[in-house]
C-alpha cells in the first residue's frame, strides 16, 4: 500500500504548501460507484478505493449518498456500512473520510471502522453551523480522535441563528469559533482540522463566492492564532458548466492560485491532473485577473459582478479552445 504521494501530492511553487488529495470516487455521481451502489458491489468499491490509495490519496472520502441520478435513503447507507468499510479496509490501510451531515451515518461508520487497520485518523465530514447535532458532533470527534472538515460558507449569527456567509469577515469568524469549540470541547489541535472556505462554479458564480473563499483564505493564513489550520476545497464544484477541454487548465490554475494562500487539500478526482500549473502559466494571471474583474464596484450589486465576472470566464475558455 502507498505511503507516498504521486501526482496527488505536489509542491506547486517554493511557497506553496504541499497538496494532498482526499479521493472522491466513491460518490453516485460517478458512474462506477453509483453502478456499484446499485448492486451492493462490495469488489467495486474495494477496486475504487485501492486505485485511489495506489494514486496517492491522503484520504480516501466515503460518500454513498443520493444524487440526481439516483436516489438512496438513509436507512440504506445505514445498512450497507458495516458490509462497506470493513470491505474497503481489507484492500487498504488509507485514512478514510465519512461524508455525510447525518450523525446516524457517522456513528453507524465509526462502529463498523478498524482503527488498528488504518494508517491515520479517520476524517469527519463535515461540520458546519447549521447541523442540527453540532455539539454531539463535536463530541463524537474528540471522543473518537477524528480529524474534521470545517465549512466556512456558513457563520453563527449574533442572535444565535446560522445562515450563509455573505462575505470573507463573516466566514473567518465561523473559522475562529469552530477551531475554539474544536479545541476546547473535542481536545482538538489545529492539525486535526481542515477548513472549506466555499468554492463555486466559477463561470456561474453570481455572488462572489470564488473571491470570498480565496478572501477568506487570506484572513486566516495572515491569522497566527490559527498556523497550523490547513484548507480544502472540493475541486470539481470550479469549473462546472465550462467546456471540457478548458476544465483541467482552470481547476490547475485555481489549485495554483489558491496554494499560494495555504491551500493544501483537495477533494478531488486522482485520475485527473489535480495538480498546481507552473506559476508562470499565462491562464493563472487571466483567471485572476478575471476573478478581480468580478469583485462588486460602487453602486452595483454582487450579480452585475458576477455576471460580468462570468463572461470574462467564458471569454478565457473560448480563447484556450480556439488554440
Amino acid at each position: 500500500m502507498n505511503t507516498e504521494s504521486s501526482a496527488a501530492s505536489v509542491v506547486a511553487n517554493g511557497s506553496a504548501p504541499q497538496l494532498k488529495i482526499i479521493g472522491e470516487l466513491i460518490n453516485n455521481a460517478y458512474g462506477r460507484a453509483r453502478r456499484a451502489w446499485e448492486a451492493r458491489d462490495v469488489t467495486g468499491f474495494q477496486h475504487l478505493a485501492k486505485l485511489q490509495d495506489d494514486a496517492g490519496a491522503e484520504f480516501v472520502n466515503l460518500n454513498i449518498d443520493g444524487t440526481q441520478k439516483v436516489s438512496v435513503r438513509v436507512e440504506e447507507m445505514l445498512e450497507f456500512l458495516p458490509t462497506l468499510i470493513p470491505a474497503v479496509q481489507e484492500v487498504t490501510d488509507v485514512s478514510l473520510s465519512f461524508d455525510n451531515p447525518n450523525i446516524a451515518y457517522h456513528r453507524v461508520a465509526l462502529e463498523a471502522f478498524d482503527r488498528s487497520k488504518s494508517r491515520g485518523k479517520p476524517l469527519f465530514n463535515s461540520l458546519a453551523a447549521s447541523r442540527e447535532d453540532l455539539d454531539d458532533m463535536i463530541a463524537m470527534i474528540g471522543e473518537h480522535d477524528m480529524r474534521c472538515i470545517v465549512m466556512a460558507s456558513e457563520c453563527f449569527r449574533p442572535d444565535g441563528s446560522t445562515g450563509q456567509s455573505l462575505d470573507p469577515q463573516q466566514s473567518y469568524e465561523a473559522v475562529k469559533r469552530f477551531v475554539d469549540l474544536l479545541v476546547t470541547k473535542a481536545n482538538r489541535t489545529v492539525d486535526d482540522i481542515i477548513v472549506d472556505p466555499g468554492l463555486a462554479p466559477v463561470g456561474a458564480d453570481t455572488y462572489g463566492l470564488v473571491n470570498i473563499g480565496l478572501d477568506t483564505l487570506r484572513l486566516c493564513s495572515s491569522d497566527p492564532d490559527l498556523k497550523g489550520l490547513h484548507y480544502s476545497v472540493g475541486l470539481s464544484n470550479f469549473a462546472w458548466g465550462t467546456p471540457k477541454a478548458v476544465k483541467p487548465l482552470l481547476e490547475r490554475a485555481y489549485l495554483t492560485i489558491a496554494g499560494r494562500l495555504g491551500l493544501d487539500y483537495a477533494l478531488a478526482n486522482v485520475e485527473a491532473n489535480a495538480t498546481p500549473l507552473e506559476s508562470d502559466h499565462p491562464i493563472i494571471a487571466e483567471l485572476e485577473a478575471a476573478l478581480e474583474y468580478g469583485r462588486t464596484q460602487d453602486g452595483e450589486t454582487a450579480e452585475d459582478a458576477g455576471f460580468r465576472q462570468a463572461e470574462k470566464i467564458m471569454d478565457l475558455c473560448a480563447d484556450y479552445i480556439d488554440e
